[in-house]
């Protein structure tokens, strides 16, 4: 992963990663029901329901493998167990969660690269995070106590949360092949994030 003699002129890992994903990106917010105004109650329990669905085998995945480069602090980004929270505020019990259908068709996180490629999507997907809570607010009366938290998961600290990781990734030197599999892992996090969110019916 590391390169003796790191790309002069080579775009950041960054930017590499934010032109590599960005059409995905956008793809994928179109589909999600948010601002729909035939979002319902149910709709949402169901939409984080695959949300968990897919968090709790990638961040299994990611944290279990030992590949993640040192520096990065897992026990402050985990989602899953805000997640579970939310499900439990929302209705379910610890029985339905562990039955809950859950995606196996991940991403290879085979290298440090391909961890951090996926971990770029993960982190990315928490900013914006106050407008969505303050959209299901106001058309579902769901806040951060009754199934709302894992939509604004670092609150206020969302932006310093989001420079640290930029930071992190930063510091990383990694070479163009690297990059490239970096690249790879956040585009099939994003696809595989969708097709999974298509197969359990949630998105528009």
């Amino acid at each position: 992963m590391h390169s003796e003699a790191h790309d002069v002129g080579a775009p950041s890992l960054l930017e590499t990663l934010r032109t590599g994903t960005g059409l995905l990106h956008v793809a994928l917010e179109k589909r999600l029901p948010f601002f729909s105004e035939r979002l319902d109650t149910d709709w949402y329990r169901r939409l984080l329901q695959a949300y968990y669905g897919f968090y709790q085998p990638m961040e299994a995945a990611l944290y279990d493998g030992g590949l993640i480069p040192h520096g990065y602090d897992a026990a402050l980004r985990t989602k899953t167990p805000t997640l579970v929270s939310d499900l439990r505020a929302l209705g379910l019990n610890e029985h339905t969660i562990s039955t809950l259908p859950r995606c196996t068709r991940l991403p290879p996180l085979d290298t440090p690269a391909a961890c951090l490629g996926a971990l770029y999507v993960l982190e990315g997907a928490t900013l914006g995070g106050q407008v969505l809570r303050r959209e299901m607010a106001l058309r579902l009366g769901i806040d951060a106590d009754n199934g709302g938290a894992f939509l604004d998961i670092y609150g206020a600290e969302t932006g310093r949360h989001w420079k640290a990781f930029l930071d992190y990734l930063s510091r990383l030197p990694l070479d163009t092949t690297a990059r490239a599999r970096a690249v790879m892992a956040a585009r099939a996090t994003f696809s595989g994030f969708e097709q999974w969110l298509d197969s359990q019916e949630v998105l528009l």
